[in-house]
């Protein structure tokens, strides 16, 4: 572990530019339960409607029974409420000051990342908390759902309103990945991986990017993914940890930039 803390040391004393891509396993330390991984809210078993939650929280099925999807998002966000930021997030947010470019894209909806004071934030799947009409162009932010109806509709036209999230078959926002895609063609001295099984290519398409380009790349995770055997240092530690670290460690890489 302190070797490898060196040689990531070593790196941000030399990056101009860093990105951070992040997954579930930085909110988790939040306190913020993943679907299905162990202990998840739908871990090995279906939803209470008897179908996986992949169909539950599918475009398909918000468009033919959107009452059930709903449901589904209730429970989900009930589980979350009260959940903070943590240390991971103010870490990332504070190191934006440290560097020409520094960008955080993640998979989470939470909006930690922002709430942490990240200004430089690609949240590709969207955030739970922006709500929108599915007809006008009606949308409002919220902090939970606790006042809201088991399937609300628009207050100006009527219509069913949903989160900003990507569901399952939905196509990622076209002007997030325009921003993912013109931050990568710049290219990042430094990327980090955090927390995240690295499951979808537009999550993994940045570390091999820079592996391509021979630029040094860092996974943070307790578990193996399917980059573990490409990126330069693996920190076998939780994001917490692994943050803290970093940060305790700020002196010795500032001084050498």
């Amino acid at each position: 572990m302190e070797q490898d803390l060196a040689r990531v040391i070593g790196h941000l004393s030399r990056a101009r530019s860093v990105l951070f891509v992040t997954g579930a396993g930085v909110s988790a330390e939040s306190g913020i339960p993943t679907y299905r991984g162990i202990g998840g809210l739908y871990d090995g078993k279906p939803t209470e409607g008897g179908v996986p939650i992949e169909v539950a929280l599918s475009e398909s099925m918000f468009r033919h029974q959107p009452e059930r999807t709903w449901k589904h998002l209730h429970d989900i966000e009930r589980a979350c409420r009260g959940a903070v930021f943590n240390r991971a997030h103010e870490i990332l947010a504070l190191l934006e000051g440290y560097f020409e470019r520094c960008w955080v894209l993640t998979q989470n909806v939470d909006g930690f990342h922002k709430a942490a004071g990240s200004k430089n934030v690609i949240d590709i799947h969207g955030d739970i908390h922006e709500l929108r009409c599915t007809r006008c162009d009606f949308a409002e932010r919220v902090a939970d759902y606790s006042h809201l109806p088991s399937c609300p509709s628009c207050p100006r036209c009527g219509a069913v309103v949903r989160p900003n999230v990507v569901l399952f078959e939905e196509l990622l926002s076209p002007t997030k990945v325009a921003l993912m895609e013109r931050e990568l063609t710049r290219g990042f001295d430094l990327v980090f991986t955090i927390g995240t099984s690295s499951l979808f290519p537009y999550i993994t398409a940045p570390v091999l990017q820079a592996a391509q380009r021979q630029h040094p790349t860092v996974e943070i995770n307790p578990g193996r993914t399917s980059l573990s055997e490409l990126v330069e240092v693996r920190l076998e530690v939780g994001a917490v940890a692994a943050c803290e670290a970093l940060w305790a460690a700020r002196g010795q890489w500032e001084r050498r930039r």
